[in-house]
Protein backbone atom coordinates (compact mmCIF):
# COMPACT_ATOMS: atom_id res chain seq x y z
CA UNK A 1 0.00 0.00 0.00
CA UNK A 2 2.60 2.54 0.50
CA UNK A 3 4.82 1.49 -1.90
CA UNK A 4 1.60 2.06 -3.99
CA UNK A 5 1.07 5.85 -2.71
CA UNK A 6 4.97 6.29 -2.83
CA UNK A 7 5.08 5.24 -6.78
CA UNK A 8 1.56 7.66 -8.00
CA UNK A 9 3.48 10.34 -5.58
CA UNK A 10 6.25 9.97 -8.24
CA UNK A 11 4.10 9.77 -11.30
CA UNK A 12 2.00 13.20 -10.25
CA UNK A 13 5.37 14.84 -9.79
CA UNK A 14 6.45 14.01 -13.06
CA UNK A 15 3.29 15.26 -14.55
CA UNK A 16 3.06 18.19 -13.16
CA UNK A 17 6.82 18.87 -13.80
CA UNK A 18 6.42 18.00 -17.32
CA UNK A 19 3.19 20.05 -17.63
CA UNK A 20 5.25 22.89 -16.36
CA UNK A 21 8.07 22.74 -18.68
CA UNK A 22 5.68 22.76 -21.46
CA UNK A 23 3.86 25.61 -20.36
CA UNK A 24 7.31 27.24 -19.68
CA UNK A 25 8.35 26.53 -23.28
CA UNK A 26 5.10 27.83 -24.43
CA UNK A 27 5.23 31.17 -22.58
CA UNK A 28 9.40 32.29 -23.50
CA UNK A 29 9.62 29.88 -26.04
CA UNK A 30 10.05 31.51 -30.10
CA UNK A 31 8.11 30.17 -32.70
CA UNK A 32 9.80 29.38 -35.78
CA UNK A 33 7.73 30.57 -39.05
CA UNK A 34 8.92 30.04 -42.52
CA UNK A 35 11.80 27.84 -43.88
CA UNK A 36 14.36 30.10 -43.99
CA UNK A 37 16.37 28.32 -41.27
CA UNK A 38 15.80 24.52 -42.82
CA UNK A 39 16.99 21.74 -42.22
CA UNK A 40 18.61 23.27 -38.94
CA UNK A 41 15.35 24.65 -37.58
CA UNK A 42 12.10 23.56 -39.13
CA UNK A 43 8.42 25.45 -39.26
CA UNK A 44 6.74 25.23 -35.56
CA UNK A 45 10.01 24.07 -33.86
CA UNK A 46 10.24 26.50 -30.90
CA UNK A 47 13.69 27.79 -29.25
CA UNK A 48 14.96 29.17 -26.48
CA UNK A 49 17.40 32.32 -26.42
CA UNK A 50 20.65 31.95 -24.23
CA UNK A 51 19.97 34.24 -20.98
CA UNK A 52 22.04 37.69 -21.36
CA UNK A 53 23.07 36.81 -25.43
CA UNK A 54 20.97 40.04 -25.67
CA UNK A 55 22.96 42.71 -28.28
CA UNK A 56 25.80 40.25 -28.71
CA UNK A 57 26.69 37.83 -31.86
CA UNK A 58 29.20 35.54 -32.69
CA UNK A 59 30.57 34.07 -35.61
CA UNK A 60 28.16 31.09 -37.02
CA UNK A 61 25.83 31.02 -33.89
CA UNK A 62 21.69 31.66 -34.75
CA UNK A 63 20.28 34.40 -33.30
CA UNK A 64 16.84 36.07 -33.10
CA UNK A 65 17.03 39.81 -34.59
CA UNK A 66 14.71 42.74 -35.39
CA UNK A 67 14.87 44.06 -39.13
CA UNK A 68 13.98 43.24 -42.74
CA UNK A 69 11.10 45.72 -44.21
CA UNK A 70 8.67 45.28 -41.78
CA UNK A 71 11.08 45.12 -38.49
CA UNK A 72 9.85 41.53 -37.66
CA UNK A 73 12.06 38.69 -35.51
CA UNK A 74 13.62 36.97 -37.49
CA UNK A 75 15.84 33.71 -37.34
CA UNK A 76 19.33 33.55 -38.58
CA UNK A 77 23.02 32.56 -38.91
CA UNK A 78 26.02 35.18 -38.59
CA UNK A 79 28.32 35.27 -41.01
CA UNK A 80 30.64 38.22 -40.78
CA UNK A 81 31.10 40.27 -37.97
CA UNK A 82 32.52 43.66 -37.69
CA UNK A 83 35.71 44.41 -39.65
CA UNK A 84 35.24 41.38 -41.82
CA UNK A 85 35.07 41.47 -45.44
CA UNK A 86 32.78 39.30 -46.99
CA UNK A 87 30.95 38.13 -50.21
CA UNK A 88 29.17 35.72 -52.62
CA UNK A 89 30.99 34.64 -55.71
CA UNK A 90 27.94 32.40 -58.44
CA UNK A 91 29.49 30.23 -60.60
CA UNK A 92 27.68 27.57 -63.26
CA UNK A 93 29.16 24.69 -61.17
CA UNK A 94 28.68 26.78 -57.80
CA UNK A 95 26.19 28.82 -57.38
CA UNK A 96 26.66 30.02 -54.17
CA UNK A 97 30.34 30.30 -52.54
CA UNK A 98 30.42 32.18 -49.65
CA UNK A 99 33.68 34.35 -48.57
CA UNK A 100 35.19 35.39 -45.71
CA UNK A 101 38.21 37.21 -44.96
CA UNK A 102 38.22 37.87 -40.77
CA UNK A 103 39.16 41.05 -39.95
CA UNK A 104 39.47 42.52 -42.81
CA UNK A 105 43.21 40.79 -43.31
CA UNK A 106 45.18 37.84 -44.46
CA UNK A 107 43.32 34.89 -46.14
CA UNK A 108 40.16 34.96 -48.13
CA UNK A 109 38.53 31.44 -47.01
CA UNK A 110 35.71 30.31 -47.98
CA UNK A 111 32.01 29.50 -45.34
CA UNK A 112 31.37 25.41 -45.94
CA UNK A 113 28.24 24.48 -44.50
CA UNK A 114 26.19 21.03 -45.49
CA UNK A 115 22.78 22.39 -45.32
CA UNK A 116 23.75 24.60 -47.96
CA UNK A 117 24.79 21.57 -50.34
CA UNK A 118 21.08 20.83 -51.39
CA UNK A 119 19.42 24.20 -51.01
CA UNK A 120 21.84 26.65 -52.55
CA UNK A 121 20.75 26.84 -56.35
CA UNK A 122 20.00 30.47 -57.05
CA UNK A 123 22.91 32.48 -58.51
CA UNK A 124 23.64 35.85 -57.26
CA UNK A 125 26.35 38.03 -56.60
CA UNK A 126 27.57 39.78 -52.91
CA UNK A 127 28.17 41.99 -52.21
CA UNK A 128 26.92 46.19 -52.58
CA UNK A 129 28.02 48.31 -50.07
CA UNK A 130 25.05 48.04 -47.68
CA UNK A 131 25.88 44.00 -47.33
CA UNK A 132 22.76 43.39 -50.18
CA UNK A 133 22.92 41.71 -53.36
CA UNK A 134 24.96 43.03 -56.41
CA UNK A 135 25.96 43.13 -60.13
CA UNK A 136 29.37 41.32 -59.32
CA UNK A 137 30.66 39.86 -56.28
CA UNK A 138 32.65 42.09 -54.16
CA UNK A 139 34.41 42.20 -50.72
CA UNK A 140 32.80 44.50 -48.46
CA UNK A 141 33.84 45.71 -44.86
CA UNK A 142 31.14 44.69 -42.30
CA UNK A 143 31.02 48.07 -40.70
CA UNK A 144 31.05 48.78 -36.93
CA UNK A 145 27.84 47.75 -34.77
CA UNK A 146 26.44 45.75 -37.48
CA UNK A 147 26.90 41.64 -38.81
CA UNK A 148 26.14 39.94 -41.91
CA UNK A 149 23.41 37.13 -41.66
CA UNK A 150 22.31 34.52 -44.12
CA UNK A 151 19.44 31.40 -43.70
CA UNK A 152 20.83 28.09 -43.49
CA UNK A 153 18.19 27.67 -47.08
CA UNK A 154 19.89 30.26 -49.09
CA UNK A 155 17.16 29.98 -51.51
CA UNK A 156 14.00 30.33 -49.22
CA UNK A 157 15.76 33.07 -47.06
CA UNK A 158 15.33 36.78 -46.72
CA UNK A 159 18.30 38.06 -45.28
CA UNK A 160 21.06 40.47 -45.79
CA UNK A 161 21.08 39.84 -48.84
CA UNK A 162 18.09 41.58 -49.36
CA UNK A 163 18.12 43.94 -46.08
CA UNK A 164 21.54 44.31 -45.68
CA UNK A 165 24.12 44.44 -42.61
CA UNK A 166 22.34 43.56 -39.02
CA UNK A 167 22.63 45.90 -36.29
CA UNK A 168 24.10 44.37 -33.35
CA UNK A 169 21.94 46.18 -30.79
CA UNK A 170 18.83 44.76 -32.68
CA UNK A 171 19.47 40.96 -31.56
CA UNK A 172 17.26 39.87 -28.92
CA UNK A 173 19.73 37.09 -27.81
CA UNK A 174 21.40 33.65 -29.30
CA UNK A 175 19.53 30.57 -29.79
CA UNK A 176 20.51 28.19 -27.29
CA UNK A 177 18.67 25.22 -27.54
CA UNK A 178 15.33 23.84 -29.51
CA UNK A 179 12.66 23.48 -26.94
CA UNK A 180 10.11 22.18 -29.18
CA UNK A 181 9.33 18.97 -30.65
CA UNK A 182 10.65 17.00 -27.56
CA UNK A 183 11.54 14.23 -30.10
CA UNK A 184 14.59 16.02 -31.82
CA UNK A 185 17.72 16.73 -30.46
CA UNK A 186 17.83 19.99 -28.74
CA UNK A 187 21.15 21.33 -29.75
CA UNK A 188 21.16 23.03 -33.14
CA UNK A 189 24.21 21.62 -35.04
CA UNK A 190 25.13 22.43 -38.72
CA UNK A 191 27.83 24.69 -37.77
CA UNK A 192 29.52 26.25 -40.69
CA UNK A 193 33.13 25.87 -41.23
CA UNK A 194 36.03 27.64 -42.79
CA UNK A 195 38.44 26.27 -45.85
CA UNK A 196 40.64 26.75 -47.94
CA UNK A 197 39.37 28.69 -51.09
CA UNK A 198 41.00 28.14 -54.33
CA UNK A 199 39.59 30.37 -56.48
CA UNK A 200 40.52 34.15 -57.75
CA UNK A 201 39.24 36.11 -54.62
CA UNK A 202 36.76 39.03 -55.54
CA UNK A 203 38.01 42.47 -55.42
Amino acid sequence: MRAGRVLGAVLGTGTLLCLLAGVAVTALGVRVDGSSMDPTLRPGDRVLVSPGSEGRVDRFDVVLLRGGRQDSLMVKRVIGLPGDRVAIVSTGAEPFQVLLQEGGTGPVRRVVAAQWDDRAHRAGACCSPEGTRSARPELRTVPEGGFFYLGDNPDLSDDSRQFGWGAIDRVEGRVGVRAYPLTTAPGLGNRPVLEEYEGPPPP
